[in-house]
């Protein structure tokens, strides 16, 4: 079977433009061949009679009434979404064969009797035919007026008027007719010999029924583009096997068991399109469901990740802000001295300057950390960084009253990173082992920053403190953004600090330090050449 062309329109997951799929195909072809083996089960008892089962007809013509009504509702649902004219002429095909089920209904004989309702022997059968071809007629009009350009809406005037006009005409319509077939009693063609058989008049219904429906079926087949085209052919069949099994199985015997089996075709017809309808509408309804939850994370995951780059960028900016400040007072008070110390004072204006242009290369990393390029990635000497570092906090050093112990292994391999980000690692992990040792009383503040190589060409660096330490239902979540353990943390720091080095290749975790604080390890891969000249790469 050639495959449908996929449709280019503006709404692509509707019923009427999404191209049907393989599951729907197989789908389809199963309901058929389930309705081919019912119509082979019926047929050896087709002309049974089945006498007072004239009671089951209101129940199956208000079934039918109630899915067609429905149905239409929905196809103008469609075509107000999608303006699309075919749409139009489906639904109101439905809403009128639905609205001749009415009078159908009412005049079928020895239903509604006792009523008072005898329209007349030809009515009911004149009614039959009237439905029996005008459906048809509308899907190979809907068939036809399908292939205009689906990227524009086909209908340019009042979607709403358009729809109440169509509605309207089509109970004008139905009324009409049934007016002029309840008033010309007398003239009607002579289809029925009796209330139960028909004439050989009535057989020419039939073939132009299958004429129809044949004609429509080519039709669709031939430009079938959508789910609701498929379905449309599955509905066509099935007519053709109901008028089949009505006309020539039971030999148009009313009320026997192939003209009930006829009707359960009927049915089933009528229901098809209102199941895809239903089920598409639930489709649709649970994509664009998920959808919304989906851009609804990815909003909150936007404003997360600002919310994350505001914090980072304050708390890495903190420190030089607060040494900036802390040298200008100590400025101010070497020259408000009765004795100024301009040295001094000079001193610490230079540390002022040093700091802004630390800030101003923190603000720099920040942003080539989020940059993909790797331009700023220089072979670099770990124990200079981590020298450079500890002299950078040697005041920190001397106010919390911390030792410093190092053991760095002499000619490590060279690694490859971005001097300023991590200057900052460093920084902030000897940061946050001078803070946890703050509350430390009784024992030494001892800081112990230590560098090996792994094999193979790969550098370790730990930061230990003796403070109380991190415990280990804690260590998952202190790199977690926004989690911290001090009182006036951001929780930004080890988060920074892992990202910079997972984005250098390395790996960053917490463990407990023997007997007592924390020890937080890095390790980085060493550079390819391994010989670059130390130091100068990492100013």
């Amino acid at each position: 079977m050639r495959p449908p062309r996929r449709v280019q329109g503006d709404h692509p997951f509707l019923l009427s433009t999404s191209p049907p799929t393989r599951n729907q195909e197989r789908l389809a072809v199963c309901v058929l061949a389930v309705l081919v083996a019912e119509l082979l089960v019926t047929a050896p008892f087709a002309r049974i009679p089945l006498p007072g089962t004239e009671i089951l007809l209101p129940a199956y013509g208000a079934a039918i009434l109630l899915i067609e009504l429905i149905t239409s509702a929905l196809l103008l649902a469609l075509f107000s979404v999608q303006h699309s004219r075919a749409v139009l002429v489906l639904a109101i095909g439905y809403l009128f064969s639905g609205l001749m089920v009415v009078p159908w209904m009412l005049t079928f004989p020895g239903v509604f009797e006792a009523l008072g309702l005898d329209a007349g022997l030809q009515v009911t059968a004149s009614i039959a035919a009237l439905r029996r071809l005008g459906f048809p007629l509308f899907v190979l009009a809907y068939a036809l007026l399908k292939d205009g350009p689906a990227s524009e809406p086909r209908f340019h005037g009042s979607v709403p008027l358009a729809i109440v006009g169509s509605v309207a005409g089509a109970f004008a319509a139905a009324g009409m007719l049934t007016w002029f077939i309840l008033a010309n009693d007398d003239s009607l063609p002579n289809f029925m010999r009796n209330a139960r058989n028909v004439t050989g008049l009535w057989s020419y219904i039939p073939a132009m029924a299958i004429f129809l429906y044949l004609t429509a079926l080519a039709v669709l087949f031939a430009r079938r583009r959508s789910v609701l085209d498929l379905w449309l052919m599955v509905v066509l069949c099935t007519l053709l096997i109901e008028i089949i099994l009505l006309s020539y199985v039971s030999a148009g015997i009313r009320l026997s068991v192939g003209w009930w089996g006829g009707r359960s075709y009927g049915l089933a017809s009528a229901s098809m399109v209102l199941l895809v309808l239903l089920s598409e509408s639930t489709t649709l309804y649970a994509r664009v469901a998920r959808s919304v939850s989906a851009e609804r994370r990815a909003r909150e995951t936007r404003l997360t990740a600002m919310e994350a780059l505001s914090a980072l960028i304050a708390h890495e900016i903190n420190q030089p802000l607060a040494s900036m400040v802390t040298n200008a007072d100590a400025g101010l008070r070497w020259l408000e001295k009765e004795n100024p110390d301009p040295a001094e004072a000079q001193a610490a204006l230079r540390r002022i300057v040093n700091d802004g242009h630390r800030a101003g290369r923190v603000i720099e990393s920040i942003r080539a950390m989020f940059k993909k390029e790797a331009r700023d990635r220089v072979p670099l000497d770990v124990n200079r960084l981590i020298e450079e570092v500890l002299a950078r906090c040697r005041d920190d050093v001397r106010l919390g009253r911390v030792t410093v112990e190092t053991a760095l292994e002499p000619g490590l391999p060279t690694v490859t990173g971005n001097p300023i980000q991590l200057q900052q690692v460093l920084s902030n992990l000897v940061s946050n082992a001078i803070d946890a040792m703050c509350s430390v009383t009784g024992r030494a503040r001892v800081l112990r920053v230590t560098s090996r190589s792994q094999a193979p060409g790969e550098v370790m660096v730990s930061v230990e403190d003796s403070g109380p330490g991190v415990g280990p239902e804690l260590r998952g979540r202190i790199f977690e953004p926004f989690f911290t353990t001090k009182p006036d943390g951001m929780g930004m720091g080890l988060m920074f600090c892992r990202l910079i080095i997972e984005s250098g290749g390395g790996r960053l975790w917490a463990d407990g330090n023997v007997p007592h604080g924390a020890v937080f390890r890095f390790t980085l891969p060493g550079s390819d050449d391994g010989v670059w000249p130390v130091g100068e790469q990492a100013r």
